[in-house]
């Protein structure tokens, strides 16, 4: 296998599927709570601070997961446990990105935006992360600040958090139980080598874990038609939504009756789908 550059180990480091749909979702509230770009400079700004500060919280979880990583087929290859970056370069390295994230965006954007940055990354490093070696649990308490990026971006536009943004966390935290179930089930067994508490891993025949699923993608409907009946999307986004939403329990409920890894792919695949459909609907349907 050849090996990594620096650069390219590094760039590992940060996550970048992460990071890039950390900043979609940051670029939505944005968008949302100032009803359309008032300002490209301070999109830009936040985006800056935000992407450096989840750049830094993913090579801090590298760094923290670096022992359970080498165990585990999937992981084994990523920069510390492959021996390319030493332990304590990445956890610098990761100090260096979220601080200079969070400090980068309380001068540029404002301090609420800077500590629902900093919370987040938090949140990701210090609970979740720990949290899950300890209880299946983890999915839950992870998808909290996995759901936070657009309430900052909505405080960034706004200077304040409302109901409305509310709801866009609400459904980011509802959406994230079928994807990261799906991943869980899909590598249980690596889990297990790594030492990670993952439902799957702790419940051989899978019953709590399609129910976590079935009941996830169930309230993800109507709570993602919230939008229309509180006046901020409309028919266009109602319609779209609902389609993408019962398609997506389409989804679950094969993969419910199958327990097969291929259908847990797929369920995968639809979630991935999913958001950017959702996140698309409601930029489209506001402008027309």
């Amino acid at each position: 296998m050849k090996k990594k550059s620096k650069i390219s180990a590094y760039l590992e480091l940060t996550k970048p599927r992460i990071l890039i749909l950390v900043l979609v979702t940051t670029t939505i509230g944005f968008y949302l709570g100032g009803k359309g770009i008032s300002s490209i400079s301070l999109l830009i700004n936040l985006l800056i601070g935000s992407g450096l500060v989840c750049a830094g919280s993913s090579a801090l979880n590298h760094y923290m997961e670096r022992e359970y990583d080498l165990k585990m087929q999937r992981t084994k290859n990523r920069p510390i446990p492959a021996g390319i970056i030493i332990p304590t370069n990445a956890l610098t390295f990761g100090i260096i990105l979220t601080l200079i994230g969070v400090a980068y965006l309380y001068i540029e954007t404002n301090i609420l935006t800077a500590f629902l940055s900093l919370l987040t990354s938090f949140l990701y490093i210090m609970v979740y992360t720990p949290m899950k070696r300890v209880s299946w649990l983890n999915t839950t308490v992870g998808s909290i600040p996995g759901a936070l990026p657009p309430l900052g971006g909505w405080a960034a536009s706004t200077g304040s958090l409302s109901f409305e943004a509310g709801i866009l966390f609400l459904i980011l935290f509802i959406w994230q139980h079928p994807h990261f179930y799906a991943i869980a089930w899909m590598f249980k067994e690596d889990y297990k080598r790594g030492g990670f508490k993952m439902l799957p891993c702790i419940e051989e025949d899978g019953k709590r874990t399609f129910k976590q699923i079935m009941i996830y993608s169930l309230i993800l409907i109507p709570v993602s038609l919230i939008p229309v009946f509180i006046g901020m999307s409309g028919k266009f986004y109602f319609f779209g939504v609902l389609l993408a939403g019962i398609f997506l329990l389409q989804s679950s409920l094969i993969f419910i009756r199958s327990h097969s890894n291929l259908d847990a792919r797929n369920l995968l695949k639809t979630t991935v789908y999913y958001l950017p459909v959702l996140l698309l609907l409601i930029v489209v349907d506001v402008n027309f």
